[in-house]
């Protein structure tokens, strides 16, 4: 197998900046052992679908994995474990027939990993005993740090099958601090190889990055294939000489083509992506040759930028003792790349959206300092521009969009004089680019009124929402009046204390809820107020949810606000969690699907901005609402007649009929009802591997609820994608 050991060390120092490159050891040999492997098959069980072949005829030291992809199609990879060798001898499609034949797509490939390694540091003012990778103000980068190419020391292979899937997993594999194994999994219907080095360290602070790919002495791909930046398809044949070169492509995936069909290789879809401040694509796939100076062979495959995206770029997490997994698919076709690239892409419905009857789509959290730029084109004269904004997010069918405008920019504590007439171009271009079938709505984040501030400790950030355009300025002088009555505006609210903006709030119906809760600025919120009559109120929606820390040894995204959603239920306050992206400015080369998640609101139409949005904020407030990645669907939960956002009474039953309805892409791993009696918090888990891709599900089951207060479920699939419901409230009434 091609996992060698090597690494490049990067040191900053202080007089260069970012200059400084130090190569530290050189490639080394195959660390493949000699002696024959045997394979443990003790945890394989047939009845997966996978069908696993030790040895091949007339051949030792082959593994073959064999399973069905689709009608008269069935995928194979033939794995070499002798010293030496590529790891996969080939990769292919068994075509049914009267004599079956196999249509090799690639040839003696090595999968390969390569981890840069860093560490990380938190920053001062946060609350005793949080950890320090609940982190997002951190650079890596700016640090020394040290890339690894990953080797296999092959010592044991055993084959585990679970559900309608099974993995071949070898060891031993080392990067620098970390060690661990080579999972290679394939899935009953589904054209995925799932290849993941599933990594842990024993030290202390590290983060890390990490790229993926297949390398071979002599490739037996033909040419290249992706999807520019602007939308085109593009074709390169292979030059066996160029170097390794990161590019900039849509979709995150780069395709190879053979004579047989063509492989395509993309990341996880939302996982990849650390977060960051800006969603430049930061060219996150490669090929060619040396990849970052570490494998001389030609390859291909996915990568992460070390910096970008903003002033931040924290990278993964990775806590002592825990299983990191590095994973990349590969999808196997017969097809050429446009075939590929096709069935690649219906993993993620084609990056956009898909439409759920009764349901609008919602996204919150956005700098785009539209403002801004709205007066500034105004003021040069000639016509009016559409940002690119506006079709990235109509082709994603994301129909409502709430703003957090004058972060950074525009005049949001001036009294008056400066920030009226930006809040006049806000609600101008807010309304010149909404229609029918398209909502904009304003917004802003605050730091100021609604929070607590002690020494060493932030107030945190909130987000406020109205339900239609509301002028207000964050200072009022002694003697102002908290209301005046302009000709041109109507009311002008003058707010200077938190007792003003709880009036704002009330009166004119608006939300205010924590944004990047117990992160960022907001580390002490909500939970250093949680007894605030202000937090308390109505007019409090909760807090938001993003994909924030980045730790590959989760299954799940954004626990950091999953738990605080658990939090909030048991401290009996009716709130909520919606998800938000919390990004700045956008343009039509950025990776924006990545990093994105959506909110569905059980609306069955889009208000117009010249009606206002009551509609919006009612259903946010009420609850009704499901949040995903987008590729799992929670059409449907109901618990006992009621859906999130409501009310059940137990008095008939302790145990009511329960349905989840599930829809989705990836094949699922598993979803969860939790629940809370007000302390503590219930998991029951409810397996689903023996889900195929592209399928729809409805779960039936009868929890035991007695003594509950709330429940809500979750779904997770093999590609750490997901989706989570609003809680269900629980009375139990005598009867």
């Amino acid at each position: 197998m091609g996992f060698t050991t090597a690494c490049k060390r990067f040191t900053f120092p202080l007089a260069f900046g970012l200059a400084g490159l130090l190569t530290a050891s050189s490639l080394i040999g195959h660390a493949r052992a000699a002696e024959s492997i045997s394979v443990d098959l003790r945890e394989y069980h047939p009845e997966c679908g996978v069908v696993i072949t030790p040895g091949d005829p007339g051949k030792t030291g082959f593994l073959k994995v064999e399973w069905p992809l689709a009608a008269g199609e069935t995928g194979q990879l033939l794995l070499d474990t002798r010293p030496g060798k590529p790891l996969l001898a080939s990769m292919g499609i068994v075509v049914a027939g009267e004599k079956s034949t196999l249509a090799t797509l690639l040839k003696d490939v090595d999968p390969v990993t390569f981890v840069t390694v860093g560490s990380r540091k938190s920053p001062p003012d946060r609350p005793p005993g949080m950890s320090v990778f609940n982190v997002f103000f951190d650079n890596p980068a700016k640090r020394p740090f040290q890339s690894y190419r990953a080797r296999l020391d092959l010592k044991r292979i055993r084959v585990v099958s679970q559900g309608q899937r099974a993995s071949v997993i070898l060891g031993d594999v080392a990067a620098g601090p970390f060690t661990g194994e080579l999972h290679v999994t394939v899935y009953r219907g589904s054209r995925l190889v799932n290849v993941e080095s599933v990594l842990s360290t024993k030290e202390n602070d590290r983060a890390y990055l990490y790229d993926a790919g297949l390398a071979s002495v002599v490739p037996s791909w033909t040419r290249f294939a992706w999807m520019d930046t602007e939308g085109n398809l593009t074709h390169q044949n292979i030059d066996n000489e160029a170097n390794d070169q990161p590019m900039a492509v849509r979709h995150r995936a780069i395709v190879v083509e053979s004579d047989a069909g063509s492989v395509a290789c993309f990341p996880p879809p939302h996982r990849f992506f650390t977060p960051r401040d800006y969603t430049d694509n930061l060219q996150n796939v490669w090929r060619g040759r040396n990849h970052r100076g570490l494998d001389e062979r030609s390859g291909f495959g996915i990568r992460q930028a070390e910096t970008g995206g903003g002033n931040y770029a924290p990278w993964f997490n990775a806590p002592p003792g825990t299983e990191q997994h590095l994973g990349v698919f590969y999808l196997l076709s017969r097809k050429k790349a446009h075939g590929a690239l096709d069935e690649t892409l219906r993993y993620t419905h084609g990056d956009r959206f898909p439409e759920i009857p009764g349901h609008t789509t919602f996204t919150s959290h956005y700098h785009m300092a539209i403002t801004m730029a709205a007066m500034k084109e105004a003021a040069q004269g000639g016509p009016r521009t559409i940002p690119d904004f506006v079709r990235m997010f109509k082709d994603m069918n994301v129909q409502m969009i709430h703003l957090g405008e004058f972060h950074g920019d525009g005049h949001q504590k001036d009294p008056g004089p400066l920030r009226l007439p930006e809040l006049d171009a806000m609600f101008a271009e807010c309304r010149r680019l909404s229609d029918a079938e398209f909502l904009i709505m304003p917004g802003e984040e605050v730091d100021t009124f609604l929070g607590v501030s002690r020494p060493g400790q932030h107030s945190g950030h909130w987000m406020s929402f109205f339900p239609k355009p509301v002028y207000w300025t964050m200072k009022r002088a002694p003697g102002e009046p908290f209301a005046v009555e302009d000709p041109h505006r109507g009311t002008v609210y003058r707010v200077g204390s938190r007792e003003d903006m709880t009036r704002l709030l009330e009166r004119e119906h608006g939300l205010a809820w924590t944004a990047h809760p117990r992160i960022k600025a907001s580390n002490w919120t909500p939970d250093a107020f949680r007894n605030e009559d202000y937090f308390r109120a109505d007019t409090w929606l909760g807090a938001a949810w993003k994909a924030m820390p980045a730790d590959l040894a989760n299954p799940r995204l954004g626990q950091r606000t999953l738990d605080l959603l658990d939090d909030m239920a048991n401290w009996g306050s009716k709130k909520q969690v919606i998800g938000e992206v919390d990004v700045f400015k956008l343009d039509h080369t950025h990776e924006l699907y990545g990093h994105m998640n959506i909110n569905y609101l059980r609306l069955d139409r889009i208000p117009r901005f010249e009606e206002g949005w009551q509609p919006v904020l009612d259903a946010i407030r009420g609850g009704r609402f499901f949040v995903t990645t987008g590729e799992v669907l929670l059409r449907d939960f109901n618990v006992g007649g009621k859906a999130s956002g409501e009310t059940l009474d137990l008095k008939t039953t302790t145990t009511p009929d329960t349905s989840i309805s599930l829809e989705w892409t990836f094949p699922l791993e598993f979803a969860e009802l939790i629940s809370g009696d007000g302390t503590n918090v219930v998991r029951e888990r409810i397996d689903l591997t023996d889900t195929e891709p592209f399928g729809r599900r409805t779960l039936t089951l009868r929890p035991e609820l007695a003594g509950r207060k709330w429940i809500r479920v979750e779904a997770w699939d093999i590609a750490g994608n997901g989706a989570f419901s609003s809680p269900i409230w629980i009375e139990e009434s005598k009867p």
